[in-house]
């Protein structure tokens, strides 16, 4: 019984750390299209939900399997978010500079590929949760990244909510904002960790 609850805690406690990231991100979202519906909403957060379980999952089999080589990768893991978070805010960032939406013109649609770099770049750092799972059984993994998937989900959907309410009061500028947000996620995560 105590090995579930803390089980439980681990996974509530690593589910809010991890899912920061993905916060800002479906934030910026949000800022980017304050009309969103709630069907694209949950899509963004079961997104970054799905990674969230996914790259525990992997790191914990990389680490009960293969820790040799996941060693040497896991120096690349803030570099690799750092590149994807430069090139999703950069163009963000461009678009709103041009003024595309503060003209009257239609904001780019959140595409399958973007939303996929997104959830990749924010949940990449997850991997690492593998070694702190590594004493767990198979199923002790699954059931800690689900509840970190859960968790996930709900802060994503919070941002994501955020994000709309501001976007709308930020007009034109929320794709500047937004862009911004991005960069320096992704500049935290690769020199503050």
């Amino acid at each position: 019984m105590a090995i579930w609850l803390e089980l439980a805690l681990q996974g509530i406690a690593l589910g809010v750390a991890l899912a920061m990231d993905a916060f800002s991100v479906s934030m910026a979202n949000g800022l980017h299209d304050p009309g969103m519906k709630k069907k694209k909403m949950y899509v963004i957060a079961g997104t970054f939900a799905g990674f969230q379980f996914a790259m525990p999952m992997i790191g914990w089999f990389c680490v009960t399997t293969i820790k040799e080589i996941f060693a040497v990768f896991e120096t690349f893991i803030p570099w690799i978010a750092l590149v994807l978070l430069l090139f999703i805010g950069g163009n963000m960032l461009l678009e709103g500079i041009r003024g595309g939406a503060d003209e009257g013109e239609t904001t780019p649609e959140l595409g399958v590929k973007m939303l996929i770099l997104q959830g990749i770049a924010t949940s990449i750092d997850a991997l690492s949760t593998g070694f702190t799972t590594s004493g767990y059984s198979l199923f002790q993994a699954f059931i800690s990244s689900l509840i970190i998937a859960v968790v996930t989900f709900v802060i994503c959907i919070a941002g994501v909510k955020i994000g709309k309410i501001f976007g709308v009061k930020l007009a034109g500028k929320s794709l500047i904002l937004g862009g911004v947000i991005l960069i320096l996620i992704g500049l935290k995560i690769c020199f503050i960790g």
